[in-house]
């Protein structure tokens, strides 16, 4: 079976999404939420999701960079 390579734009751009998402996501639920503590635990949720997205996105920029 033939194997199609994925294009490395494609991969870079998506985990840039990601990385932008977590930013966005952290900066409402911040103004919507008056939390910008990351250590407090009522949040945790939310800012593991920002943890998630953020690290994600940049690991992933990181190795589908040019």
């Amino acid at each position: 079976m033939a194997e199609v390579a994925f294009p490395r734009a494609i991969a870079f751009w998506f985990y840039a999404l990601s990385f932008a998402a977590g930013v966005i996501f952290y900066v409402v639920w911040g103004l919507s939420y008056g939390s910008w503590n990351l250590l407090r635990s009522e949040w945790v949720g939310a800012y593991a999701v920002t943890i998630v997205l953020v690290g994600f996105g940049l690991v992933g920029m990181l190795l589908y960079r040019k």
